[in-house]
């Protein structure tokens, strides 16, 4: 192993391009797609990657091919065949609405010789908004904004997305049988569930109704559509289902996958890495608190570490700022590092969007807190007020890589350079 030569920060940036790098849909799409049917092909899909995944499809289809996807603004690519959509996200639009109306009527008009190849990355539940019959979208966007302030986890959203939709939940691919169906994933949840993963339109609900209106409990949450999920009887579909008997599954780019690459990166470049996990979850801040410590016990050795994780943190939202979980917790981990030496961070989402703002995340270094001192900044203040957009932005710290073209969730990396300022 070399001993490290490039700058901490501008080594942050290359394992962070390094990891998207491997879960770009143009290197995962091509090996995971099947024979082309007796039938028609049929392209359908929703998500941060879908638009990218829809070039990756026809750069390597033999043969004719038609279909729809819907991406969120800013993530569209041109194609030839396949029509692109963006619509909004994390809150669905009326765009996401008519586009998943679209969808779903291709998938109905397949019959047994057909294929329906559906593209799936993360951002697809807000994305492939078809509210169920009784379920006004307004009421849909308000229930959506109260749990993303509520801290609620990507799992008990979508598990209230499945069942007020008229397309997610397996209801997809229901809609396509007797056609074959081939779902692509790129997976941007802990644990890789395929149920999921844009909450899940081509598979099997474990789910039900019951366990949706058990999360209104827990964030006691107030909504209107509390009482169509206490009255629904339209169950998701479930497994063995003989509707989803042929449809198939490919997890084609996973969380792991982007911090394998890192890791490798990160040992090249004359670092021992430590991979604490692709799938974790909880508050930022209280996640960034046990990281500095980890970060402690890695200077005290005095070897060069690389501290990688992977996951979704969640904020609960009390303050007035702006900024997504990633900044946050590169706020916190330089609170609670407090200057310490040789340390340097960063923490960015994979699709190049940290929350709903135009920066993937931020990052740290020693004299992260100093710097904000003399400009008059209040870390403290700022974190208090969930504003470490604003903190960083004003330091210039802000990591803006625009949107990527995929999705598999966070990237952080701690690293600890001995001898470093």
């Amino acid at each position: 192993m070399s001993s490290p030569t490039t700058a901490p920060r501008a080594l942050l940036r290359a394992l962070f391009d390094t990891a998207v790098a491997a879960v770009d849909p143009a290197h995962c799409v091509p090996p995971a797609l099947p024979e082309p049917p007796a039938g028609r092909t049929v392209v359908v899909g929703a998500g941060k990657a879908a638009a990218a995944m829809a070039r990756a499809v026809e750069q390597h289809w033999s043969g004719p091919l038609s279909g729809l996807v819907v991406t969120r603004y800013g993530h569209a690519v041109t194609t030839r065949a396949i029509e692109v959509v963006e619509a909004a996200h994390p809150v669905p639009d009326a765009a996401g609405r008519a586009a998943a109306k679209r969808i779903l009527g291709l998938a109905r008009e397949l019959g047994a010789d057909d294929l329906a190849l559906c593209l799936i990355s993360g951002g697809g539940s807000a994305l492939l908004a078809l509210p169920a019959e009784g379920v006004a979208l307004a009421d849909k966007q308000a229930l959506n904004r109260q749990l993303l302030r509520a801290g609620a986890t990507i799992g008990e959203i979508n598990c209230l997305r499945k069942h007020l939709s008229a397309i997610k939940g397996g209801r997809l691919a229901a809609a396509a049988a007797p056609a074959r169906v081939v779902a692509l994933l790129i997976s941007d949840v802990p644990g890789d569930d395929p149920s999921v993963i844009a909450s899940g339109p081509t598979v099997a609900d474990p789910s039900c109704f019951a366990d949706a209106v058990a999360v209104l409990d827990r964030y006691a949450i107030e909504t209107p559509l509390r009482g169509f999920l206490e009255a629904a009887d339209d169950e998701t579909p479930k497994p063995g289902d003989p509707r989803l008997a042929r449809a198939e599954t490919r997890l084609i780019a996973r969380p792991a996958d982007a911090l394998d690459a890192a890791e490798a990166a990160a040992r090249a470049a004359g670092y021992t890495p430590h991979v604490l996990g692709d799938s974790l979850e909880g508050e930022a801040r209280e996640a960034a608190t046990e990281h500095a410590e980890l970060a402690r016990q890695a200077v005290a050795s005095g070897r060069a570490a690389a501290i990688i994780s992977g996951g979704e943190f969640t904020v609960t939202i009390k303050g007035a700022g702006r900024g997504g979980p990633n900044a946050e917790y590169a706020l916190a981990l330089a609170l609670a590092l407090d200057g310490l030496a040789g340390v340097h961070a960063i923490a960015c989402d994979t699709d190049g969007i940290d929350g709903s703002e135009d920066n993937a995340g931020a990052v740290i270094g020693p004299e992260t807190l100093t710097r904000a001192a003399a400009l008059g900044v209040d870390a403290r203040a700022r974190l208090a007020d969930n504003d470490a957009y604003g903190f960083f932005e004003a330091l210039g710290d802000l990591v803006v890589s625009g949107p990527t073209l995929t999705n598999v969730n966070d990237f952080r990396c701690i690293l600890i350079s001995p001898g470093t300022a």
